[in-house]
């Protein structure tokens, strides 16, 4: 429906609900027209006082929603800071298990994991592992040798080289049988997690079907892919072509910006109000703005 030349949506489904608005910004900041769940405008929502903040271009290349696939490498800058060995870290593995004593993954993501498999067990589903985590560039080209390009991609076109992706198992059988894959399926999002390659997506991914491979995008960003049935791929350029999304999750209102980076960019970003900025690995930045309580 248009309206007033922009596209409106309101769009609900359980605790999520989004839509594409216009915004103005004037000496008090951003200005969101502030919609309830019909879509109806109530009013104004100011962002506050602004800030400039520079973005330099390396920051295209850093984030936890780049895109990683046959055409956008990782960059050494994209990989994970913080990659532990989860064997030797035993008091962050709760509520799973791990292949073997070589899995690593980002520590902050195996919090977040960890986090959700104990709510999983609250519903009677409590046998996941961790088969694979962070891969660094040598032992994806061992295992691309091993493998084939069939089953596996060559170093740094791999999302298992940053640091942000994990493949998750079950003691109980195959992933698309197991109560695990089914719960994943269904509440990875509400943690910041998406399915990467589902089987209705092979065309745009370019990779088969992988109900095990789980990837850390971050709420509210895997709220709108779920809702949207959107691929990483489809997500970034939906924010592209938007440059705005508000979304609501869980009650909690977010603002989500889209910023062309070519050189060294001055934008400008609540002064009061969290805030994240990602790269997206090919041309911008995304910058999330969290409502204030958070």
């Amino acid at each position: 429906m248009k309206k007033l030349g922009f596209l409106i949506f309101a769009i609900c489904i359980g605790v999520t609900a989004f839509k594409i608005v216009p915004f103005s910004q004037d000496e008090k900041g951003v200005i969101v027209n502030a919609y309830n769940a019909n879509g109806v405008v109530e009013g104004k929502l100011s962002l506050g006082t602004m800030k400039k903040v520079e973005i330099p271009v390396e920051q295209i290349y850093q984030g936890n929603l780049l895109l990683v696939n046959s055409k956008h490498p990782v960059h050494n800058e994209s990989i994970k800071s913080d990659v532990i060995n989860l064997y030797a870290r035993k008091e962050l593995v709760k509520g799973y298990r791990v292949f073997n004593s070589e899995t690593y993954l980002s520590e902050d993501i195996a919090s977040k994991f960890s986090n959700m498999v104990l709510d999983a067990k609250k519903d009677g589903v409590s046998n996941f592992l961790i088969s694979s985590g962070f891969r660094g560039f040598d032992e994806q080209t061992k295992l691309y040798k091993e493998m084939g390009s069939n089953r596996a991609l060559p170093a740094g076109y791999s999302e298992h080289n940053l640091g942000l992706s994990l493949d998750v198992g079950s003691t109980q059988g195959k992933m698309e049988v197991a109560p695990e894959g089914e719960w994943i399926a269904e509440n990875a999002w509400k943690y910041g997690f998406t399915l990467r390659y589902p089987e209705d997506k092979t065309d745009i991914t370019g990779i088969m079907n992988e109900p095990w491979h789980i990837r850390f995008v971050g709420l509210p960003h895997s709220a709108i892919m779920k809702e949207k049935n959107f691929v990483l791929e489809e997500y970034l350029d939906y924010i592209k072509e938007e440059k705005h999304i508000s979304v609501t999750v869980n009650g909690q209102k977010n603002e989500i910006f889209y910023y062309t980076v070519t050189k060294n960019t001055t934008i400008n970003v609540p002064a009061n109000l969290r805030y994240e900025v990602s790269g997206n690995n090919t041309d911008g930045v995304i910058v999330t703005v969290f409502p204030d309580n958070v």
